[in-house]
């Protein structure tokens, strides 16, 4: 897929491993120059050796996305590093919150911190990248999501809330900066195949009911329109998508990548 993203400066951040990895590698066949963004830098320098085996640029910057000072000194150091401001920005880095846990259980350090994570996280990075972004009168936003944050789900009312007050943030500013020809976006996975898929979420209700792993799998897959469950590569081709000029027009918008789990 050629989408002339080829030199452009994209920061991600989680992108050590699962989606944040995919997206890494989808962007490095681009042909981007990468600027990874998170706590453990060990854990995300064997992406990174990847995507400089590709032939591009990349800088890993030691960065806690809930910290604002963090997040600016790392977009700094890609501006150092590449001569040029962050032309896209995918958050990817988020927690799941509490699992299985009502909102009466959900105590309010559980709430903050999922909060501050998946929304204060995505907040900081934002306005790290836009004053940039505003100056160079083009860039390109997109926020990882989820498919709880615009159905809700029973036992993950606290990972429900910041994904939905994510939506916000995402459709605020797009609101603000679209002036600037500026589209800030959001991809909302649904449940994404990989071993925390297979390993916690098949292998609870394969226990629960007296399945097979496999089994479990399938009855996931059966509650979507397709049939089938996502995966990353699944998550990052929408990336890729909302972050070329391909959607130049689209500002502002939730994009599932469920196989129909949100719509029905």
């Amino acid at each position: 897929m050629n989408l002339n993203l080829s030199g452009r400066v994209v920061a991600i951040t989680g992108p050590a491993k699962g989606m944040g990895a995919a997206v890494t590698r989808a962007f490095a066949a681009e042909g981007c120059k990468l600027l990874l963004i998170g706590r453990d830098t060990a854990a995300i320098e064997p992406v990174a050796t990847e995507a400089r085996a590709m032939g591009v640029g990349v800088v890993v910057a030691a960065c806690d996305v809930t910290n604002s000072a963090d997040c600016e000194a790392a977009v700094e150091t890609a501006r150092v590093a590449f001569g040029h401001g962050v032309d896209i920005l995918v958050n990817v880095a988020g927690g799941s919150g509490p699992i299985g846990k009502t909102g009466v259980a959900t105590t309010r350090e559980e709430f903050d911190e999922i909060v501050s994570l998946n929304m204060g996280g995505c907040f900081n990075t934002m306005r790290a990248v836009l004053p940039g972004m505003i100056a160079q009168r083009h860039g390109k936003i997109v926020n990882v999501g989820g498919t709880f944050g615009m159905r809700g789900r029973a036992g993950r009312m606290a990972y429900s809330a910041s994904k939905w007050g994510l939506r916000g943030i995402t459709k605020s500013f797009a609101l603000e900066v679209g002036a600037h020809n500026i589209n800030v976006n959001c991809v909302a996975p649904g449940m994404v195949d990989g071993p925390r898929f297979r390993d916690k979420v098949c292998a609870d209700m394969a226990k629960k009911l007296g399945i097979s792993v496999e089994e479990a799998a399938e009855r996931h897959a059966a509650d979507y329109a397709l049939k089938r469950v996502s995966t990353d590569v699944d998550v990052a081709n929408a990336c890729l998508f909302l972050a070329s000029d391909v959607s130049r027009q689209i500002t502002g918008v939730d994009l599932p990548v469920d196989g129909g789990w949100a719509s029905l």
